[in-house]
């Protein structure tokens, strides 16, 4: 079994997002390029010899949002789970390959509580934030939201997500306590900018006080994982080999 990891998968393009907006509790939708490049994240990433595969996923978490659930769907896992309030099933595989991976919405993986900044770009909550003589130079990191969420907050919510997928999905196939025939150890996490690079923070177990230097784009895709095959040593996965599969496909 190889070591398991984490995928984190930021909701695609919306207005606000192109914008710069900060977009928390607001509800949007994909623009219809944000849905297209989903859709070919999916393609290129999602399959039996790609960097997410179906039938090793055990467990999947989506934001309660609906442009990260819809994100969800044009990922096309091909999964028998459905979420509230959707008919059909996520993705359009009639194989039985994901029908015992569980697919949670959770509130611990929603954006992060924007507050008195919701709607509001970084220069107009620069220029709010003078006009009240209070530091110009606001940190997210450091400072948090007035009226929303600070970083205690939010690490509070995401190390108990963390604490969840270690003990229910990880830990005993890095301790070798699971069966021989287990091979679904993945998971998969669709969410948001700022609460995913966060949890990225966390995994690794850095404060986010200390400031966070991590990209993800709209409809990025990272990976977690753990160093030596240990729970002592989760890590952030920078970069994976191709498999031989897709390569031998490739050229032939």
């Amino acid at each position: 079994m190889t070591t398991p990891r984490v995928f984190i998968v930021r909701h695609g393009e919306t207005e606000w997002s192109l914008n710069g907006r900060h977009t928390g509790t607001t509800e949007l939708p994909l623009t219809s390029n944000g849905e297209k490049r989903i859709r070919a994240t999916g393609k290129a990433l999602v399959g039996d010899d790609r960097l997410i595969v179906p039938s090793k996923l055990a467990h999947i978490y989506v934001s309660p949002r609906k442009r990260a659930q819809r994100t969800l769907e044009l990922l096309d896992l091909g999964c028998h789970d459905r979420l509230p309030g959707h008919d059909g099933d996520i993705g359009h595989d009639t194989s039985d390959v994901l029908h015992k991976t569980k697919v949670q919405i959770t509130e611990d993986i929603r954006e992060w509580d924007y507050g008195d900044y919701e709607g509001k770009t970084s220069p107009q909550i620069k220029e709010e934030r003078k006009e009240k003589g209070l530091l110009e130079h606001w940190d997210i990191w450091r400072d948090g939201c007035p009226g929303g969420e600070s970083p205690t907050d939010v690490s509070r919510r995401l190390d108990r997500l963390i604490k969840d997928i270690r003990e229910k999905f990880h830990k005993d196939l890095l301790e070798k306590k699971a069966p021989q025939n287990r091979m679904n150890g993945d998971v998969l996490l669709v969410a948001h900018g700022h609460i995913l690079r966060a949890f990225a923070m966390r995994w690794i177990g850095r404060e986010l006080t200390d400031g966070v230097s991590l990209l993800l784009e709209a409809g990025g895709v990272g990976t977690l994982s753990y160093e030596h095959h240990s729970m002592e040593e989760p890590a952030i996965l920078l970069g994976g080999a191709f498999a031989v599969e897709l390569v031998d496909k490739l050229e032939n």
